[in-house]
């Protein structure tokens, strides 16, 4: 569970129906299933206008994704792997790492490992894990990119529904009373619409990206040391290329820990 998310989903609950508290807004106001419909539907409305459905269809997979980390292996761990495969290659050869293989988890290193083992060209196999890598970022941008349409649809739908609720209201200006209360109703469409926008589609987008940023990052070191095993880079050379892609914060750690 990625506990931001969480937190920062129960902040903005609280902040939004805490601050309507200490202004002095009832919260009873919100109870508008007029704005709702508008805002929620019509958002929805909008997204299976401008998406094809089987990318809706993959809309509740994303959103469980916000709220869970992707389970990549550590970059220390990445570190020790290719130094411990390196030594294997110049000890025993390159074709001694095809016990290794049955124990990688990600599909990604596997199928690079593979293909450094089965002898093809470096050339080839740096374009074929690119070419994934690339294909994997567009993906992720196509995912990410419903949500930061939402969050684009949803407040623009919020001046609508209040627009409407104008309407409605000054359609009965004989009661003073109830056109206070009515034109107050109004407005909650841009609550929601402002909130459902701001504070949840766009955060959600931005989550996934950095997820997808996190990913790609790990995906562009394994490459770096699969062409360096087939390469027949020393395990010091190795472990030189990888350190570039962690934080100099941990660097050290890491070495002593070697």
């Amino acid at each position: 569970m990625e506990t931001s998310t969480v937190v920062g989903l129960a902040m903005g609950i609280v902040s939004v129906f805490v601050g309507m508290i200490l202004k002095g807004a009832p919260i009873s106001a919100m109870n508008n299933p007029a704005a709702f419909l508008i805002i929620i539907c019509g958002t929805f409305s909008c997204l299976f206008t401008g998406f094809p459905m089987e990318n809706m269809k993959n809309f509740p997979t994303l959103l469980k994704k916000t709220l869970h980390r992707p389970a990549l292996q550590k970059r220390n761990e990445l570190v020790k792997l290719f130094i411990e495969l390196s030594q294997i290659a110049r000890r025993e050869g390159i074709l001694a790492l095809e016990s290794k293989v049955q124990e990688i988890q990600d599909p990604f290193f596997k199928t690079g490992l593979s293909m450094v083992i089965d002898g093809m060209d470096p050339e080839f196999v740096s374009d074929v894990l690119d070419a994934e890598l690339s294909i994997m970022q567009s993906r992720h941008m196509e995912g990410r990119s419903m949500f930061t349409q939402a969050g684009t649809y949803a407040p623009t739908l919020g001046v609508l529904g209040a627009v409407v609720g104008l309407i409605a209201a000054l359609g009965n200006m004989n009661d003073i009373d109830k056109l206070g209360h009515a034109i107050a109703s109004a407005f909650v469409a841009t609550i929601l619409g402002i909130y459902t926008g701001y504070v949840l589609w766009l955060p959600f987008a931005n989550k996934l990206k950095v997820f997808s940023e996190m990913e790609i990052g790990q995906k562009r070191m394994i490459i770096e040391g699969i062409l360096s095993l087939q390469a027949g880079d020393s395990p010091t050379a190795i472990e030189a290329k990888l350190m570039v892609f962690i934080p100099q914060s941990e660097r050290a750690a890491i070495k002593s820990e070697g």
